[in-house]
C-alpha cells in the first residue's frame, strides 16, 4: 500500500546532459489558451534544473509548431518527450510524421533525435495521481473515501480510456480507498452517475487530462452537480479552490487536471533516463 507523499527518487537525480536538448511536445489548442500552460510550466521547471543545454516546447495546434521546433535548438543530441496522457494516434503517428522521425533513434544530418515514451505512460503516474488526490483532500480517511479518475471516453480516445482504467486498478490495489473507479464523460461508467457508483461520505475526483480546459472547467463540474451551468470564463480556476463541495449529502473534492501536477517534470526526466537504459549510447570500439 502506498502511504507516503511521492518519493520520486530515481535516475533523474543524476541526469546531466549539458550537450543535449530536450523538446516537450504538447497538443495545444486554438480556442483554449490554458491547453499549453502545463507543457510550458514543465519546460520552465526543467530549464531551471539545468540538466539540459536547452529545453523547449512545441505543439500541434499552437506555435512553435512541431515542424519548426528542430530549427529552434542548437544541440546535435536531442531528446523528445510527448506531453500526452497515453500512447495513441498523436504519439505514434502525428509527432513522428511532423518531426521526421523513423523510430526511437533518428539521424537527421549530424543530429540524433531520441524519441521517448509519453509522460503519461510512466509507471509512477499512479503515484502522481495519488499525490494529487491526497493534496486536494488532505486528512480525509481513505477508508471512507471513493477516488474517481475521469477520462473523456468514446472510441476516439481508446488508449486514454484504457490508461484511466489501468490507473484505477493500480490505485485500488495499492491504496486504502474504499473504492477507486475509472469514469468517463461520454461512456459508461459515466462521471455524471458518481453518486450511484459510490457509497462513501467523501468522494475525490481527479480529471485524467494533461491540461485544464473546457472539460475540467465547465463540463465535468456540471456533470458532477457542483455547477448548475458552465462557469463564466473569468471564474474558470475558482472551481478548484472551493473544496469541499456539499452535493447529494456527500463531501466532494474536485482536483485540476493531472497534467498540471508539478511532479510531472520528474517523470519527464525519468522517461529520458528510461530511454537511455533501453538504447544505451554506443561506445568507441563496441
Amino acid at each position: 500500500m502506498i502511504r507516503s507523499a511521492v518519493p520520486l527518487v530515481s535516475s533523474r537525480e543524476m541526469l546531466h546532459k549539458p550537450h543535449s536538448a530536450l523538446i516537450l511536445v504538447g497538443h495545444g489548442s486554438t480556442v483554449n489558451p490554458d491547453s499549453s500552460a502545463p507543457t510550458h510550466a514543465h519546460a520552465r521547471a526543467l530549464r531551471e534544473r539545468g540538466s539540459f543545454a536547452e529545453v523547449v516546447s512545441c505543439f500541434w495546434k499552437e506555435e512553435p509548431s512541431m515542424r519548426e521546433v528542430l530549427r529552434t535548438v542548437d544541440s546535435d543530441d536531442i531528446y523528445v518527450v510527448p506531453a500526452f496522457i497515453s500512447e495513441g494516434y498523436f504519439t505514434q503517428t502525428v509527432i513522428p510524421r511532423e518531426l521526421g522521425l523513423d523510430g526511437p533513434l533518428t539521424t537527421i544530418g549530424s543530429r540524433t533525435v531520441r524519441y521517448c515514451e509519453p509522460v503519461g505512460s510512466h509507471p509512477r503516474m499512479t503515484e502522481v495521481l495519488l499525490h494529487r488526490a491526497r493534496e486536494v483532500a488532505p486528512g480525509i480517511p481513505e477508508s471512507e473515501t471513493s477516488l474517481l479518475i475521469v477520462g473523456h471516453g468514446t472510441n476516439l480516445n481508446d488508449n486514454s480510456a484504457l490508461a484511466a482504467k489501468e490507473q484505477a486498478r493500480l490505485l485500488g490495489e495499492r491504496t486504502g480507498y474504499a473504492a477507486v473507479l475509472n469514469t468517463y464523460m461520454e461512456e459508461e461508467p459515466l462521471i455524471s452517475k458518481w453518486a450511484e457508483l459510490t457509497e462513501t461520505p467523501h468522494v475525490v475526483v481527479v480529471p485524467f487530462f494533461i491540461a485544464d480546459g473546457l472539460h475540467s472547467y465547465q463540463d465535468i463540474p456540471v456533470l458532477l452537480g457542483i455547477e448548475s451551468e458552465p462557469v463564466d470564463p473569468a471564474s474558470q480556476r475558482t472551481v478548484f479552490r472551493r473544496n469541499p463541495f456539499r452535493v447529494r449529502g456527500r463531501e466532494l473534492y474536485y482536483a485540476s487536471a493531472i497534467g498540471t501536477e508539478p511532479l510531472l517534470a520528474d517523470l519527464i526526466l525519468d522517461q529520458v533516463a528510461a530511454f537511455d537504459r533501453r538504447h544505451p549510447p554506443c561506445t568507441p570500439g563496441a
